[in-house]
């Protein structure tokens, strides 16, 4: 893989730029993620200007501990993993987190595997967005950010059971929310 070029400089240059303070090095920086990282905000807030909070917030984190960045892995990786860690942070601080909704009358149907591929990818992320603050934490970190029960225990300060409880209620309200939408559609 060839490595990424912006304005004629390479990651390392730009990145090099930006820590003697170049603010163009920044920008190139900010615009090279900003797009990528919005949308991972985007799943972990309640609304879009919620996400372009945690956005500002976690681009001024990386910009301010820049020089901590070692060059091992790559910088999207590290950049990325600010970002999630700005919206955990975000997100304790509202009371919402450990919100609860018993799920007791839901049943459990299995969805066939095609009804996924008929969602959009907007489609996935404003389901993902529906679900109750404290399943959506959990099942970004577990099903989309690829973290264990453990890591995600420990994130949130929760047990390592909460979190697997809570992954369970949010994919079935996803199912019965999918289930809702495929019923719609045919």
């Amino acid at each position: 893989m060839s490595p990424l070029i912006v304005n004629g400089r390479t990651e390392k240059e730009i990145i090099k730029a930006c820590l003697q303070g170049d603010r163009q090095a920044q920008r190139d920086i900010f615009h090279m993620y900003a797009g990528k990282m919005m949308a991972v905000c985007l799943r972990y807030s309640r609304h879009r200007l919620e996400a372009e909070d945690i956005l500002q917030d976690a681009f001024v984190k990386v910009f301010t501990h820049l020089h901590e960045f070692e060059n091992f892995g790559s910088f999207e990786g590290w950049v990325r993993k600010i970002i999630v860690n700005t919206a955990i942070r975000n997100n304790q601080k509202k009371s919402f987190i450990q919100e609860e909704i018993g799920l007791e009358h839901v049943k459990e149907e299995s969805v066939g595997p095609e009804v996924f591929s008929t969602l959009s990818e907007e489609e996935l992320i404003k389901l993902i967005s529906a679900l109750p603050e404290g399943y959506k934490m959990v099942f970004n970190l577990f099903a989309i950010e690829g973290y264990s029960h453990k890591e995600i225990g420990e994130l949130l300060n929760i047990e390592e059971s909460t979190s697997r409880s809570q992954l369970m209620k949010a994919r079935r309200m996803l199912q019965e929310k999918v289930n809702e939408l495929y019923t719609i559609a045919v």
